[in-house]
């Protein structure tokens, strides 16, 4: 039998586009401390992915969006020195424009940017983070 530390979580995001622009945050606590991602964390009991992700933009940003499309089912996996699993999250990720609310560090989150495209590259992102955004991007376009 598995311990709670050895069972995949699930964590969603929400690649929210105002404006032309990517709404990140800047992560206030370990492993991701002083990184930009998207708004997002850990699903609870009885709720949807969907509602999740609109729950935590709420929560770390003060934002609301329409989160219409899936932009794409990822893992994100920590390893040890020995290359040992240590920490599993499967993360859903959801795009849509602004709704209302004025972006505001929240919760565990210490900056908050409206970033667009071309910044992306100068950013220190958590790991997939700026491919997200490109991906919900072209989604959002086409």
């Amino acid at each position: 039998m598995s311990n709670q530390k050895s069972i995949p979580r699930i964590g969603v995001s929400a690649c929210v586009w105002r404006d032309g622009k990517v709404l990140l945050v800047e992560r206030g606590k370990e492993p991701w401390k002083g990184k930009w991602s998207l708004p997002g964390g850990g699903l609870e009991f009885g709720e949807t992915v969907r509602e999740a992700a609109q729950r935590e933009l709420g929560e770390e940003t003060g934002v609301a969006a329409d989160l219409a499309k899936l932009v794409d089912i990822d893992d994100a996996i920590m390893r040890d020195a020995a290359g040992r699993p240590i920490l599993h999250y499967s993360i859903v990720c959801f795009t849509g424009h602004w709704l209302k609310g004025e972006a505001e560090a929240r919760d565990d989150v210490t900056k908050v940017k409206w970033a667009a495209l071309e910044e992306l590259d100068r950013l220190d992102m958590t790991p997939g983070t700026a491919d997200y955004i490109r991906l919900a991007r072209q989604l959002l376009t086409s």
